[in-house]
């Protein structure tokens, strides 16, 4: 693990899955950690099961496809902590519709989630991290494919993640680094369920033959936080169980 011992970290969509288990890795490496969630009880939950006593994990409410909410976010954990070292853009969604029967709200949610959730929180952040701070943005596998069928939408919102992290890399730097994550399929409440990706074929087709675990994409994400890559920035991992080489 790494030493975040006096910093803080920030992570969307800490309710479950990857950001749940993010929030975990980085607490456990002596970070002071703020778990943003639009699902507030879930957040609280992880929180409380991270440090009972309260005293370094700060469950927030949190929609991401809100403009005002990314600076609320901020100045709670500024409040709370007094500054702000990483930022864990995570939060998402994944819904299951064919380009050609989706409709006008569910193309213009899964943008406002996905694509521009991450360039508000990233935004705010900017303004209110310290010098050689870190931001991560969780993108994923699909955005380098494209998305598998019926998931158009979902593909163009995290390849807009890819794009976006490069910019704010060249706009943000030297000051900060911005790099992402592209999981492929995780074992995570939102795999679950969608079945598809479970099926055996499916995954017997990845390189190592197995789905991943978000503590596998967590400590990549610790990793790009850490100065350990302190000369990465404009990047993207694929943590996929190599389901995609180009």
């Amino acid at each position: 693990m790494f030493d975040f011992t006096g910093l803080v970290s920030v992570v969307t969509g800490a309710g479950s899955g990857i950001g749940r288990e993010t929030a975990r890795y980085f607490h456990a490496c002596g970070a002071d950690v703020v778990l943003a969630d639009l699902d507030e009880a879930a957040a609280e939950a992880a929180a409380r099961a991270l440090d009972p006593e309260g005293k370094r994990a700060l469950a927030v409410r949190y929609d991401a496809g809100q403009p005002g909410a990314a600076g609320m976010l901020i100045a709670r954990t500024v409040e709370a902590f007094g500054h702000l070292d990483h930022v864990v853009a995570n939060a998402g969604i994944y819904t299951d519709e064919p380009a050609a029967t989706m409709s006008d709200q569910v193309w213009r949610r899964t943008i406002e989630i996905n694509l521009d959730g991450v360039f508000y929180l990233c935004r705010e952040a900017n303004r209110a991290m310290k010098e050689g701070g870190a931001i991560v943005a969780t993108a994923s596998a699909a955005a380098h494919m494209g998305g598998s069928l019926g998931h158009a939408h979902y593909g163009a919102s995290k390849g807009g993640v890819l794009a976006l992290v490069r910019g704010l890399a060249r706009e943000f730097g030297p000051r900060l680094r911005v790099n992402a994550v592209s999981p492929g399929t995780i074992d995570t409440p939102m795999v679950a369920d969608n079945r598809a990706l479970l099926h055996p074929d499916v995954v017997a087709s990845f390189a190592l033959r197995r789905m991943g675990r978000p503590e596998e994409v967590a400590s990549v994400i610790a990793f790009l936080c850490s100065n350990a890559a302190s000369y990465v920035t404009g990047e993207t991992i694929l943590v996929c169980g190599g389901s995609y080489m180009a």
